[in-house]
């Protein structure tokens, strides 16, 4: 017997192609689908529910989707390792994540998975895309990841990060782990995809059918681009070709396709992105974090490029995110015109969904589509909460602590800002532990500088 629920006397966002807010409004819930949704008189006068959630003087959202995320990256919040502070992103890779990547077990997999996940449910993250990074944890990996993100309810697609860097059979071991889950598909919420690295740590080989079997499986491709300068120096060097011209000729862009940072690209190789239809995963605050530079988000949106925001394993708040987004951009270009609240507010809603081919379920509040639904009910409301004022109060009002509850297919999991499927006191005992072992294996960590020289 299906549960109805009833979350009334909010203002309602819906991002549905018209782009309606209801000032009073409600949206019901049936057997994990949203039923009605639109003005408070007319969905209670359309149904019966058996629970009711009352939203006054809040905000009525979709489920916000996280377009780019490492999990694991949780486990090192605070940490200092002994090693010289990075001057630039290549030795950010050599000094912290490819030494962590070596340290991170199944056990640190599941903790960070599920410390992560559970960060995501408290500030109104529903759905994220997860790429995962251990050369000690390939075989099964995806399975310890997936079960974390069950127990705390939300949905993933979740990938190993396939590289070459150290060895082609290790490649392979990545491209066989996420075509195994992808195949299996054992979770009810968490899907898989195909992920690989970046084209400096990946011969043409590898990354050809990569994308070959992920396409006859019909799941999501997903790469790193051009993030640091790296990369393009690498696939100038070594193919006389800029890093999306490489990935072209591979085959790897298309519809199905997200890369992710898209920093250091030229005209032409936006033009290619435009033309095979593919996303682009925008990672605002990593990118400052690691001095990258600023991707040409204004142009990629211009230009009709679908953009989406993640968070790269920095920041899981999503309004600290969007926030950042929404600002970079201004200052960068020295415009304050430059991105607006709701083109912002797309990014983490129908972008996501469209960019991972959701957007016939997720992103919106739309009758038929599956109801994930949250509730922000701000602390602090200095300036009246109406249609035409939600959007700026979203970005440059609402933090994460203001979400007081999320539904996602149907089920609360989130109420009053409590989890109710595990306890932030346990989830916090055993992600304190995982991360006190992996920073204990980092104490005598050593510099990675011996990249593989890859085959063409």
């Amino acid at each position: 017997m299906s549960k109805t629920i009833l979350v009334k006397n909010g203002v309602v966002v819906t991002m549905d192609p018209q782009r309606r807010v209801f000032e009073r409004g409600a949206v019901a819930v049936e057997d994990g689908r949203i039923r009605a949704v639109g003005p408070q008189e007319k969905v209670l006068g359309e149904v019966s529910a058996d629970e009711v959630i009352d939203a006054e003087g809040g905000i009525i959202t979709p489920g916000f989707i996280c377009a780019h995320t490492h999990l694991y990256g949780i486990l090192l919040r605070g940490a200092t390792l002994p090693l010289p502070p990075p001057t630039d992103f290549t030795q950010n890779l050599q000094r912290i994540w490819w030494p962590v990547d070596q340290a991170m077990d199944y056990e640190h997999a599941y903790a960070s998975a599920l410390i992560a996940s559970l960060e995501f449910l408290r500030t109104g993250t529903t759905t994220f895309a997860d790429t995962f990074s251990g050369p000690n944890a390939i075989e099964g990996v995806l399975d310890y990841i997936a079960r974390a993100v069950s127990e705390v309810g939300i949905r993933g697609i979740v990938a190993f990060e396939a590289t070459e860097r150290r060895s082609a059979e290790e490649g392979r071991r990545g491209v066989e782990e996420n075509l195994r889950f992808i195949r299996e598909g054992r979770f009810e919420r968490v899907k898989g995809m195909m992920s690989l690295h970046a084209s400096f740590t990946l011969t043409d080989g590898l990354i050809r059918e990569a994308v070959e079997k992920a396409r006859e499986l019909g799941a999501r491709i997903t790469i790193h681009v051009s993030e640091g300068r790296w990369d393009l120096y690498h696939n100038l060097e070594r193919y006389g070709e800029r890093t999306v011209e490489r990935l072209k000729r591979l085959g790897l862009l298309g519809e199905d396709a997200i890369l992710a940072h898209v920093v250091h690209v030229n005209d032409d190789e936006l033009s290619l992105i435009k033309e095979t239809g593919t996303h682009v995963a925008h990672n605002a605050m990593s990118n400052m974090l690691n001095a990258v530079g600023v991707p040409r988000v204004r142009d990629m949106l211009r230009m009709g490029i679908n953009v989406a925001i993640g968070n790269d394993g920095y920041i899981f708040d999503v309004f600290e995110n969007m926030r950042a987004t929404f600002l970079l951009h201004k200052v960068h270009h020295q415009d304050p015109r430059v991105l607006s609240p709701m083109e912002v507010l797309e990014m983490v809603t129908v972008n996501a969904a469209r960019a991972y081919g959701l957007e016939g379920e997720l992103g919106s509040l739309e009758e038929g589509k599956r109801a994930d639904v949250v509730v922000i009910r701000p602390e602090i409301l200095p300036t009246p909460l109406t249609r035409t004022s939600v959007y700026g109060h979203l970005v440059n009002t609402i933090d994460g602590d203001d979400v007081d509850t999320v539904i996602v297919d149907g089920e609360v999991l989130l109420k009053g800002g409590r989890p109710t499927r595990v306890s932030f006191e346990e989830v916090n005992r055993k992600a304190q532990k995982a991360a006190a072992s992996l920073w204990e294996r980092l104490k005598d960590v050593k510099e990675q500088i011996d990249v593989v020289r890859l085959e063409k």
